[in-house]
């Protein structure tokens, strides 16, 4: 019996404003699709810690992980994805730096559906409209 692995995941909607970061990836099976940056979960880390270790490494910037906002659960062909999503901000005075992904850009509410998203963060994506219209 063939048995799919589960691989645990975080990611941070960080947000500035009225915008949103989004990452392109620069590698991989899924190189060039846009995803809210985040990575694995170590095992005994929270899902928080986990976040702020993943930014720093692929962003080199410190944030300050808020609410949790959705948990995707998304089959791929050979393994299946948990990703838990939180809303962050940037810590004060942190700065950007791409270190592991392709691009990646600032965008708008309105800018959201214009993205190539990867299918677990199209689920995502969606999540972040309704929460944003709700805060209107």
């Amino acid at each position: 019996m063939n048995r799919i692995t589960a691989i645990k995941v975080v990611a941070a909607i960080i947000r500035d404003g009225d915008k949103i970061f989004a990452t392109q990836r620069g590698y991989g099976d899924f190189k060039d699709g846009w995803e809210f940056p985040g990575g694995k979960i170590e095992e005994g880390e929270s899902p928080e810690d986990a976040l702020a270790r993943e930014i720093r490494e692929e962003l080199e910037a410190e944030i300050i992980v808020g609410e949790h906002l959705i948990t995707v659960e998304q089959d791929y062909p050979g393994f299946h994805l948990s990703m838990k999503c939180f809303w962050a901000t940037l810590a004060e005075g942190s700065h950007i730096k791409l270190l592991e992904h392709e691009a990646a850009r600032w965008i708008t509410e309105d800018e959201i559906d214009s993205i190539g998203w990867l299918p677990a963060d199209i689920k995502v994506a969606e999540a972040v409209k309704i929460d944003l219209q709700k805060a209107v």
